[in-house]
């Protein structure tokens, strides 16, 4: 256990910020679960729409240190690219 105050404050900071990039990541595995719903089913008008939420939240995830920006420009290209070959 930490001993000097800022250790104890710094723990406490890391702590908040798992928590958030938690709950983001979690919402951005979510709606890609239902982009690619859509992306099976073959209907490309929600797909697009899906796509364009998805790509935000991932420019999002990217800006913060929760996601690289390297992977969130993958994840979107790939998905982007299964979208126009419907």
């Amino acid at each position: 256990m930490a001993n000097h105050k800022s250790a104890k404050k710094r723990i406490k900071q890391s702590e908040k910020r798992r928590v958030n990039n938690k709950v983001k990541t979690s919402r951005v595995r979510t709606e890609i679960k239902k982009l690619k719903a859509f992306i099976t089913e073959s209907n490309k008008d929600s797909a697009q729409k899906q796509l364009t939420l998805v790509q935000k939240l991932m420019a999002k995830l990217a800006k913060s240190s929760a996601m690289r920006k390297e992977t969130a420009a993958r994840k979107t290209g790939r998905l982007a690219s299964q979208v126009s070959k419907i």
